[in-house]
């Protein structure tokens, strides 16, 4: 306990100091000046705005993510070693690849990719499953509950971000969960930001409805953790199964 305590203190002495002398002195470097003075919410502004629809990809594929979020999704996947990963929204198929090739390396596995529209996906790959529809028709939600049995499952939900589809995929998938695993809501940032800035819904979204889920269901936990690189989509979206 004592050693905590002197570590938490010597931390808080190098931030402190490190805060002097970052903002005593300009950049060694005035090219990069300006670029790091961003304020992280308007960087995140940004990357919507100018990187994310059109400069990320993997393996030539777009994939709609926050780079570091997916850093953290390899963590989770190499701890968690699911059997099943449950994908919900996979719009071109590069997060859906890259899932399955992280499996892949992992040896074992497979992704469910579940989605209404297809006519911009265009993946085919020996460890995914396509699964085409809403993603609360019974007849989904039945082959789902027919490939988890018995099997150590995550669920991503990125499809319609909309509080009350959210809250509905939250109700519908929770139970598939393992404990020890993790159900990841994406893009609960637009609960943060306001409508019209590029980043805010008018309406209540993923976030809203997190709130709402873990207001009744004690079986989950937001890992906070997961966000410790602060630049996440993601804002309490990182739900751990506890029991």
């Amino acid at each position: 306990m004592f050693k905590e305590k002197i570590k938490g203190w010597c931390l808080k002495m190098l931030n402190w100091g490190i805060s002097k002398i970052s903002y005593q002195k300009p950049l060694r470097r005035s090219d990069y000046q300006d670029k790091y003075r961003m304020m992280l919410r308007d960087w995140l502004i940004y990357h919507q705005k100018e990187i994310v629809f059109d400069q990320v990809t993997w393996m030539g594929i777009p994939i709609l993510k926050n780079v570091l979020d997916a850093w953290i999704y390899q963590e989770i996947l190499y701890e968690v070693q699911p059997h099943v990963v449950i994908e919900i929204g996979s719009r071109y198929g590069g997060s859906t690849k890259y899932f399955a090739d992280i499996m892949g390396i992992l040896g074992k596995g497979e992704v469910v990719s579940i989605d209404m529209d297809r006519s911009v996906y265009d993946l085919e790959h020996e460890r995914v499953t396509a699964l085409t529809g809403n993603s609360s028709d019974p007849e989904i939600l039945s082959a789902v509950e027919e490939r988890c049995k018995n099997k150590t499952v995550m669920v991503i939900q990125d499809g319609d971000h909309r509080m009350p589809q959210v809250l509905e995929d939250l109700e519908n998938y929770s139970k598939f969960v393992s404990i020890n695993s993790y159900f990841i809501i994406e893009d609960g940032i637009v609960d943060l930001y306001h409508h019209g800035d590029s980043l805010g819904f008018e309406e209540k979204g993923p976030l809203a409805a997190i709130e709402e889920f873990l207001s009744h269901n004690s079986h989950f936990a937001i890992d906070s953790s997961r966000e410790r690189y602060l630049l996440t989509y993601n804002p309490k979206g990182f739900l751990k199964r506890i029991s």
